[in-house]
């Protein structure tokens, strides 16, 4: 597994990007890999390793670019962001991944965290490249960052299935978000997976940022188990004899 900085142009500027590539010939399926609220850290980094060590060329964009190098991460990035440059960002990384010859283009998911898992519910409406979207603890969800609905709002257009994971005491999402996120997937027929943990809050899935201690590691082991089990359903079939 080899894992190394790259970048992206998006609006003419350079947006870094975190690649972790399987061993072996290609080409693999790929995951968009979407960071949270404290920027590309060693958690998403992590990530992008874990996914490459399933199998997955993996690509974490920098979201905070346009905040220059030297912005210091933390919660205020996320006043930033903007539905539309969002868009553009995640779309910058889907062809980067298109374009790798590495990956398979017809193969692509993609997991966030946080704000970031809001993205990938966001990604699953606004986006047809994706054949699966997993969002860990999405707040915001039913906010829209700018002009534009919310994604919520946009649940109608999701083009693919899509998992979530949710802290049982989690204020944002709180359960009663999760309980609407799962009734309008279902009202809309959407293909959906729906997961709370009991006793686990937001961001349970961290166990490397230093300022975090809310990690659970059955709830993490879990989710991690269920995602690359969905994913390998939706993603990692072949289109052709996946029966």
């Amino acid at each position: 597994m080899a894992s190394t900085w790259e970048s992206s142009k998006v609006d003419g500027e350079d947006m870094k990007l975190h690649l972790s590539i399987p061993e072996g010939e290609g080409p693999f399926p790929a995951v968009v890999v979407i960071h949270h609220h404290w920027a590309l850290d060693g958690f998403t980094q992590d990530v992008t390793q874990r996914l490459a060590a399933a199998g997955y060329v993996a690509v974490a964009p920098d979201m905070f670019h346009r905040a220059g190098p030297d912005y210091e991460p933390g919660p205020a990035r996320a006043a930033e962001y903007l539905d539309a440059n969002i868009i553009k960002d995640v779309n910058a990384a889907i062809e980067f991944l298109k374009s790798h010859a590495s990956v398979d283009a017809t193969r692509l998911g993609i997991v966030g965290f946080c704000s970031g898992g809001r993205i990938a519910y966001l990604m699953a409406s606004a986006s047809r490249s994706f054949s699966a979207a997993a969002a860990y603890y999405p707040g915001h969800t039913m906010v829209a960052w700018g002009t534009g609905d919310p994604p919520f709002d946009l649940t109608p257009k999701i083009n693919c299935p899509v998992i979530g994971f949710y802290g049982g005491d989690d204020e944002n999402p709180s359960p009663e978000d999760q309980k609407k996120i799962d009734a309008e997937l279902d009202r809309h027929r959407k293909v959906r997976e729906s997961y709370s943990y009991p006793g686990a809050g937001h961001a349970f899935m961290n166990q490397i940022t230093e300022r975090n201690n809310r990690y659970r590691h059955e709830a993490a082991q879990d989710a991690w188990a269920k995602t690359l089990a969905f994913f390998d359903k939706h993603v990692a079939k072949l289109v052709i004899g996946s029966g």
